[in-house]
């Protein structure tokens, strides 16, 4: 695929893997995830004042820089290569997304604050029982007299230790499968009856669960139309799923040139491991897994502005595509390093994590087949990405 840059957007590349390259290796990462609180907020600040990052996709009616889902992909390709923690993904991406395609009457608000790097955001979506079918929902938001009060349990809430506010999906009508009845609303996490438990992931990030106990929301928290948000959630949650495409990206190249210079430096018999054919081959064959992720993240992306239908596939192929070279990459380095290859003081086991993770976010390869074909053939319906 060719795929040129603008001006500004190599750019913005540019700036980023700077900044990146300068202050966030791999040794400042480890101490940032074994933090108390598990991010750098002065780095979050520095992406908002000194890179001015957090506007890159927003429009200028917004208060952005006039770019779009090509400058998330390239941001978050960078952060995927330094395995950057701070909630890029929950904050701009998810939420912004939201305050982009709802009409919602205080995104100018809202996406001021993101850009200025003061509000963060966490998207409170997957609940215990649901897997990937988005509405599937036990938590409610029940009418009481001009705004809802809020009843239920989020799991696996990425970045909620981060945020000040999370993008919540809970069910204002119909039965709990049903598509129709889902509303998504924007609430301020200090509100009382909300109570988290804070854990780290296994990548190095933190989340947590999430419980709504009677939590009185105001009618202005409501994003887009009551009762009709699943196809809102749908295109944002593609959205997220093509930048996180991108950020595998990152952390897949990373993989691949780690292995690469570690078979240079490795000797066996005498000889450099990467002398060897067997293991040529197979990093040949990371190689061009690496470059297929690259080619349909790039096409999902382009295609996010596309009909709903054509959108899907794009973005479900690309998962697939994705989260085969997760697997394949991932495993391979590790097999090339060895027993080493997964401990703590070594970066490599750490972009696997990564990539393990990636690879059933927003959606397993099995999930995105099944939803891939649905679409093609008509089958998908009113069910979710």
């Amino acid at each position: 695929m060719d795929f040129n840059f603008t001006e500004e957007q190599s750019m913005v590349r540019d700036t980023v893997a700077s900044f990146l390259q300068d202050k966030y290796d791999f040794e400042t990462r480890r101490k940032i995830v074994a933090s108390e609180s598990g991010w750098r907020a002065d780095y979050w600040q520095a992406f908002a004042e000194e890179l001015g990052i957090l506007g890159a996709s927003f429009s200028e009616e917004l208060g952005g820089l006039g770019g779009g889902a090509i400058d998330n992909m390239i941001i978050m390709e960078e952060f995927g290569r330094a395995l950057v923690i701070e909630p890029y993904l929950g904050t701009v991406v998810i939420g912004g997304g939201f305050m982009k395609h709802s009409g919602y009457a205080g995104a100018t608000s809202v996406v001021e604050g993101i850009i200025a790097g003061t509000t963060t955001i966490a998207f409170a979506y997957a609940e215990p029982q649901a897997r990937y079918t988005w509405q599937d929902l036990k938590t409610t938001a029940k009418k009481d007299g001009a705004g809802y009060v809020l009843n239920g349990h989020k799991a696996v809430v990425v970045g909620a230790p981060f945020a000040s506010h999370l993008v919540v999906t809970a069910r204002t009508g119909g039965a709990q499968r049903d598509a129709g009845g889902v509303s998504v609303f924007l609430v301020d996490k200090t509100l009382p009856g909300i109570v988290t438990r804070d854990y780290p992931t296994v990548d190095g990030g933190r989340a947590s669960e999430v419980y709504f106990e009677n939590v009185s929301i105001p009618a202005d928290a409501l994003i887009g139309e009551e009762g009709g948000g699943l196809p809102l959630v749908n295109k944002v949650i593609d959205e997220a799923t093509a930048a996180v495409g991108a950020e595998a990206v990152g952390v897949l190249r990373k993989l691949h040139e780690g292995t690469l210079d570690y078979a240079k430096q490795r000797k066996q018999f005498g000889t450099a491991i990467s002398n060897f054919q067997v293991l040529q081959h197979r990093m040949v064959d990371m190689f061009i897994e690496v470059e297929q992720a690259v080619s349909m993240t790039y096409m999902a992306t382009i295609k996010l502005d596309e009909s709903d239908a054509e959108r899907a596939k794009a973005v479900s192929a690309a998962k697939v595509r994705i989260g085969r070279a997760c697997k394949f990459v991932g495993q391979n380095a590790i097999q090339i390093h060895g027993g080493m290859g997964m401990t703590d003081e070594l970066a490599i086991g750490h972009y696997f994590k990564r990539a393990s993770i990636i690879e059933g976010l927003f959606g397993s390869v099995d999930h995105h087949l099944k939803r891939y074909e649905g679409l093609s053939f008509g089958q998908v319906g009113g069910k979710a990405a």
